[in-house]
């Protein structure tokens, strides 16, 4: 059983590596872009899974960390265009290299500020708590005119890579393949570790763990910055990926799709949130193309995926591999 496993993941990673070829032979070069997208969106749902779906944190302000990370990128490449410092203290930089942990330093530090106080809460109060502080970052980056306010912050080119052409589609999508498979497996290694099964201890029953001695507060709050750090890589690479950031970035609605995603293919499995990120941009990219009232069919094809199949599409898929 774990050989077969394995040998589909091969199957899939090669078939990812080959997708812009078969973009090329197909002439459907715009799935290459919506393929790098959905790569991105799957980091960030995958992200807020690790809170959610491991943890039992409901978290509706996860668009937060994902908005901070692509302003990162769009406000350091504002710094190093116009030469200027950063607050007066930080220079700016077109390097992926160093763009994308800053990216990730930035969300992990907001996400300590807003775990630390929302995670004295729960239930209803810890939801509204963290959307809450999303709204109020969305509202100060519309204000925030010298970043380009409601219109946001155009990246007229991509992030450099020592030794690539990161201007070429491809390549950006062959990079971010790359980035998503180092996340997967550092979270894989973050899920199967003794932190992973601490984490699902406590949203089994955090009293006894309390009672256990194990310093819950501490190791949800670990969590919850972990969490935004994968936000943060994820909108970083979004703002390379469209070359642009914007308050919507921040705006509780894309919490939602994030949440939908994750859902969609599978609350607490670690393949559930990519797939699911892939399903509903395909869903979105058909649908609209049909009709301009796509909305309405893709609310009926989440609601039969979501009541009809228990574990989203992982647990439908598994449910069709053990039958057979």
């Amino acid at each position: 059983m774990m050989q077969r496993k394995y040998l589909l993941a091969a199957i899939g990673l090669l078939v990812l590596v080959l997708v812009p070829f078969l973009t090329d032979i197909t002439g459907q070069s715009s799935m290459l872009s919506l393929a790098t997208r959905a790569l991105i969106y799957g980091i960030a749902a995958a992200s807020l899974n690790l809170v959610l779906g491991y943890g039992g944190m409901v978290s509706f302000g996860h668009a937060a960390f994902f908005g901070i990370g692509g302003y990162a990128v769009g406000i350091l490449y504002q710094n190093f265009n116009e030469q200027t410092l950063f607050l007066g203290l930080v220079p700016g930089t077109d390097q992926m290299l160093l763009t994308l942990p800053a990216a990730m330093i930035v969300a992990a530090m907001l996400a300590a500020v807003i775990g630390a106080l929302a995670l004295r809460t729960g239930g209803v109060q810890f939801i509204m708590i963290t959307m809450a502080f999303a709204q109020m970052l969305f509202f100060l980056f519309v204000s925030l005119k010298v970043y380009g306010g409601e219109d946001g912050l155009i990246i007229r080119r991509t992030n450099d890579l020592p030794f690539l052409n990161m201007r070429d589609k491809a390549t950006l999508y062959w990079v971010v393949l790359a980035v998503t498979v180092l996340f997967f497996l550092g979270l894989r290694q973050v899920i199967n570790s003794s932190f992973g099964a601490v984490l699902a201890g406590i949203r089994q029953n955090e009293r006894r763990m309390e009672a256990l001695g194990i310093p819950v507060f501490r190791y949800k709050l670990y969590a919850f910055v972990l969490s935004g750090m994968g936000a943060g890589l994820a909108g970083a690479l979004m703002a390379n990926a469209m070359r642009f950031t914007s308050p919507d970035m921040m705006h509780w609605m894309k919490s939602g799709e994030l949440m939908v995603m994750v859902i969609l293919g599978g609350v607490g499995t670690l393949f559930g949130p990519f797939l699911g990120a892939a399903a509903l941009l395909v869903l979105e990219s058909t649908l609209s193309s049909w009709t301009e009232h796509w909305q309405l069919g893709l609310g009926a094809i989440l609601l039969i995926v979501v009541l009809g199949s228990r574990g989203g599409l992982v647990g439908l898929a598994g449910r069709i591999w053990s039958r057979k």
